[in-house]
């Protein structure tokens, strides 16, 4: 486990030389694309289990999103769209949001290698069966041009608490388009930080291999581990500092009523107390995994889809007491 690194993504666009992107692309010509994927999976040792947009409801939908299991952009339409899933959910992939394919490794922890190496397997089992469009100069072609070249987005979700309460974090995040990355918020995209948590990521696709691509990730990524852990030190003789974790710890047990952004900003708190050894209570991992329950549409496919936004406030205060008492 990484004091810094909760998760790492690698991401795959591609798509079919034989259809039109996405954006042109009929209802009729979708489905026959979420098919063809799904034939091309059948040589995988991997299980996947398919699953259409328009067969499930907005609550399960979101909820696949708080588990990072597809993208915002992906529930936005329905009809022609299916996600595959590898039976431990490690592998997920999209078929028909931006591009035809959107094929995404989740793993916990620092694993970029590992969760490259099991991309590029699945990768290369489609490509035996589904003619993708690729071009000898640009690459794979992608109906964004930002993804023109490898296609590939790799990630990681760091936990930044210290450099968030020192307002570092902004002005690093201003100068990583300099080095090729961006930093974005707990969903990716268009989403804000929420409780310290960031995902990093690479921008540049075209010019560079996967392999560069993920080097220069690592080594950013590293630094700024290392001066989180540095500001960390300094930070954490504070007693205002150690204050706020103690109260985070203490308002989680007893609370009645929580609303997400509340309890996202404490369980960031008590992450940090227990990386550093201020808490004994649960693991940072526990914490990870309870991060993704309280999230609104989790509550909701667990306890009701029609609770109102006062009874997920009451049912994740609820969670979080029993959880740390």
């Amino acid at each position: 486990m990484s004091k810094a690194v909760v998760s790492t993504r690698i991401r795959l666009a591609r798509n079919l030389k034989e259809y039109p992107f996405p954006i042109r692309l009929s209802a009729d010509k979708a489905r026959e694309i979420v098919d063809k994927v799904g034939e091309a999976l059948k040589d995988s040792p991997l299980k996947f289990h398919r699953i259409d947009m328009d067969s499930i409801p907005d609550t399960i939908r979101v909820a696949m999103i708080e588990r990072h299991l597809v993208s915002p952009d992906f529930i936005s339409e329905k009809d022609g769209r299916a996600v595959y899933l590898s039976d431990d959910n490690t592998v997920s992939i999209m078929v028909n949001e931006e591009d035809h394919i959107r094929l995404q490794v989740m793993m916990d922890g620092f694993e970029l290698d590992k969760a490259y190496a099991l991309a590029d397997q699945v990768d290369n089992i489609l490509s035996k069966k589904l003619n993708f469009a690729f071009h000898d100069r640009l690459g794979y072609l992608t109906q964004c041009p930002t993804n023109l070249g490898t296609g590939m987005r790799a990630s990681v979700m760091l936990h930044l608490p210290a450099l968030e309460m020192s307002g570092t974090v902004n002005r690093i995040g201003a100068n990583l388009s300099k080095l090729g990355l961006t930093m974005r918020g707990l969903y990716g995209e268009s989403s804000k930080p929420a409780g310290a948590f960031f995902q990093l990521s690479n921008q540049v696709t075209l010019g560079i291999s996967e392999k560069a691509a993920i080097e220069n990730l690592k080594n950013i990524a590293n630094q700024l581990i290392t001066q989180e852990m540095r500001v960390r030190d300094n930070l954490l003789k504070n007693i205002e500092a150690q204050d706020k974790i103690h109260r985070a710890l203490g308002i989680l047990k007893t609370a009645k009523l929580m609303d997400h952004s509340e309890a996202m900003k404490l369980l960031s708190l008590v992450r940090l107390g227990v990386c550093e050894k201020m808490l004994e209570t649960l693991s940072a991992d526990s914490i990870d995994k309870l991060i993704v329950e309280i999230q609104p549409a989790s509550i909701m496919t667990r306890y009701g889809e029609d609770m109102s936004p006062r009874d997920r406030d009451i049912k994740r205060a609820q969670i979080l007491t029993e959880r740390f008492n």
